[in-house]
Formats: C-alpha cells, structure tokens, sequence
C-alpha cells in the first residue's frame, strides 16, 4: 500500500474499541486529543458524524496560525470503521482527499488503522504523516 497518494498508519491502543472509536465521533472527546501537539488549541464547528453528516476542525497553533480542516462522512459504522473526506480549508493546495479509520478489537486493545488515499504530492503526504502521529499520540493518552 506504500505509494506517494497513500498514507497508513497502524497503532495499537489500550482500550476497548468502543471507547477509541467514541473518541473520534464526540465532540466533547474529539476536541480534547485532536491536534498534533499539546500546545495547540481545538476549536470543533461542527462535528455530525453521520453518512453525509459534516465536520469543520480549527487547530489554532502558538504561533497564532489557524488550520482549519473539513470533510463529509462518507461511511459511519460504529464501532469498526469511519470514511471521510478531508480538505483543507486554510490550504487548498493539498486538494480533497479521504481518510477511512478502522477499529478492531485485539487481545491488548484497539487494532487501529488510519488510510489516507489521494494526496497530490509525496510532500503533502509526508506532512500528513507528522501530523496524524502527533494526533494519534495524543489519542493514545487520552484512551489511557
């Protein structure tokens, strides 16, 4: 699956399923990990996670830039599995891409998947990497 339009990371969380799927479908949970590192602040819009149900995510870095990231729910089948688009609204230039998140309960946790399909460029793939790993650490505390 390793191509420059495509991105999968696996994670194994210590927690049930459930709980790290409610995670990222809750706003009130949502807004507590999501951002690639703790001195960002998350500011959730809107967050209706339904088949085409939307989503508006700022991620206000230190320095005082706003990131602001939206996407439509694509497919919605709790507890196992997530399918959205993504698009940047404060750059346009990485396009529209989709992300499908999968959930599967293992013998320590959460099997996690995270596939991210039709960046334009390496680079914007590689960004995207840094990204999510900081998010998906963040994700990993807050699930204990």
């Amino acid at each position: 699956m390793e191509s420059e339009s495509v991105l999968q990371i696996r994670r194994t969380f210590a927690a049930p399923a459930s709980k790290v799927y409610q995670a990222w479908t809750q706003k009130e949970h949502f807004s507590q990990w999501f951002s690639p590192a703790k001195d960002f602040k998350t500011i959730i819009h809107e967050l209706d996670v339904r088949p085409g149900g939307r989503y508006r995510v700022e991620m206000q870095s230190p320095d005082g830039k706003n990131h602001i990231v939206t996407g439509t729910y694509r497919e919605v089948h709790p507890p196992d599995r997530l399918v959205f688009s993504w698009s940047w609204e404060t750059e346009p230039q990485h396009g529209e891409t989709e992300v499908t998140l999968e959930f599967a309960q293992g013998e320590k946790g959460t099997e996690f998947t995270l596939t991210q399909r039709f960046f334009p460029t390496r680079a914007a793939r590689d960004e995207h990497n840094k990204g999510w790993d900081g998010c998906l650490n963040r994700l990993a505390e807050f699930v204990g």
